[in-house]
């Protein structure tokens, strides 16, 4: 995903087709949201913990990208601009939300997961991330839902990679306290 530079490699099928919606091609458009669709409402629904929240800020995303992509630099990477335009609109989200009140269906938390995984563990599982904070929960998703690796979540929400690293460390350790596990000492 990154070259030895440390900045992600750009993905020629990705910069093809943003080139045809530049050019006004939907179907290109319609192409790019197959690719990417699914693990933008994944990756929402962990930050957010709500289904209906998590395609709203899917749908803002798409918006956002298809209003924005002329001015997309086409020598980067795709996949880190629409992340960061992903976890944005779920920090504004919950920014707008954050005197109200959430309400969060036990059973909504079941649709979005793997299905050969025990429901009754993730169930645990999501309901500690549930008491995280948001920056906790987003890091979390960003490394372990999506797979980006720490130098690409640092570039994507613009921190330094010891940042993410102890950010990881913190919330890694937050989770397995409010899971019950001991926390680790050292580093």
């Amino acid at each position: 995903m990154m070259n030895e530079g440390g900045c992600f490699k750009v993905d020629e099928r990705d910069k093809q087709l943003i080139r045809d919606i530049a050019a006004g091609d939907h179907e290109s458009f319609k192409k790019l949201y197959q690719l990417y669709a699914d693990y933008a409402l994944r990756t929402a629904y962990g930050i957010t913990r709500n289904k209906a929240d998590a395609s709203d800020i899917v749908q803002e995303t798409f918006i956002k990208v298809y209003r924005h992509i002329g001015s997309f630099q086409q020598d980067k990477s795709f996949k880190p601009w629409f992340y960061r335009i992903l976890v944005n609109e779920a920090r504004t989200l919950i920014a707008k939300r954050a005197r109200q009140p959430i309400a969060i269906e036990r059973e909504q938390t079941l649709d979005l997961l793997n299905e050969e995984e025990d429901a009754e563990a993730n169930e645990l599982l999501y309901s500690a991330l549930d008491q995280l904070r948001e920056r906790d929960r987003s890091i979390l998703m960003l490394k372990y839902l999506i797979g980006f690796k720490e130098k690409e979540i640092a570039h994507m929400l613009e921190l330094n990679v010891n940042t993410v690293k102890s950010r990881l460390y913190q919330a890694r350790n937050r989770l397995r306290k409010i899971l019950g596990g001991e926390v680790d000492e050292a580093r």
